[in-house]
């Protein structure tokens, strides 16, 4: 394979490596929001169930006042009831003693779910309070070992982008630019290595005598797919080695070593 090829499979594998790293490194921002949201969203649960419980205190205590007040009137009615002349008076008093204790039962109930209800709204905030300190203690390990892997990133992104430009350049600035025309129109990559006598990438066949032109040693010249334009490579697969000649290979080791 020509050097400059060399250099360039190189730089290919450094800019995907770049590629790999810069995602990632985009990516730490959402990922760090995430963490934020879901303690945001335990805070607010807990906010929620301390609204609900404080509405819940409230109606109690209007419905503890309802119960008081209709039993006051029950209480002010038989009083009267004591006191009046005439049958008809003491009828009426007994339909507003029976309609005070009507309101009465309908308020101690309503009170009794509202007492019930705020149970459960305590229960809630203490379990909101809890739940928070367990997310904000994962969220706070989980920053953390974002922070670490950025960190990480940025590192090998600048010891990959200073040798990038080592590598860079050692190519010459014609075959460097086509390089990076073509990568840049085709997803970043710019070569591709020929399998099967065909592009590896796109599969456009390659024509005989660029192929065997890319086989030799001592060739220079730099050819493109004639389909998707990427620079083309070729590496020789190794020697496959036959069971006989492995064999062969061993027992004359063996005898040579024998005395």
């Amino acid at each position: 394979m020509d050097a400059q090829i060399q250099h360039l499979v190189h730089l290919q594998a450094l800019d995907t490596r770049l590629a790999e790293l810069r995602n990632r490194l985009q990516a730490i921002p959402a990922q760090l929001a995430a963490v934020d949201a879901r303690v945001s969203n335990t805070r607010q649960q807990i906010a929620a169930a301390k609204e609900a419980l404080t509405a819940s205190l409230k109606d109690r205590k209007k419905y503890e006042m309802d119960v008081d007040s209709w039993k006051e009137k029950a209480r002010k009615y038989r009083d009267q009831s004591f006191e009046v002349k005439t049958n008809e008076a003491y009828k009426a008093l007994q339909h507003e003693i029976q309609h005070a204790e009507t309101q009465v039962a309908q308020a101690e109930d309503r009170l009794l779910e509202r007492m019930v209800a705020g149970e459960e709204y305590e229960r809630q905030v203490k379990t909101a309070e809890g739940s928070v300190n367990i997310v904000e203690g994962e969220a706070q390990a989980e920053r953390q070992k974002i922070q670490a892997e950025e960190s990480s990133l940025q590192q090998e992104l600048q010891t990959k982008e200073a040798e990038r430009g080592e590598i860079a350049s050692e190519i010459p600035e014609e075959l460097l630019g086509t390089y990076e025309r073509i990568a840049a129109r085709r997803h970043g990559i710019g070569l591709a290595e020929i399998r099967d006598e065909a592009c590896g990438l796109c599969g456009m066949r390659v024509r005989p005598h660029v192929f065997q032109e890319l086989r030799r040693s001592d060739s220079h010249e730099i050819f493109q797919c004639e389909s998707c334009t990427r620079i083309l490579y070729y590496v020789e697969p190794p020697v496959a080695i036959s069971p006989d000649a492995e064999s062969k290979a061993s027992a004359a080791g063996i005898s040579a070593n024998e005395p």
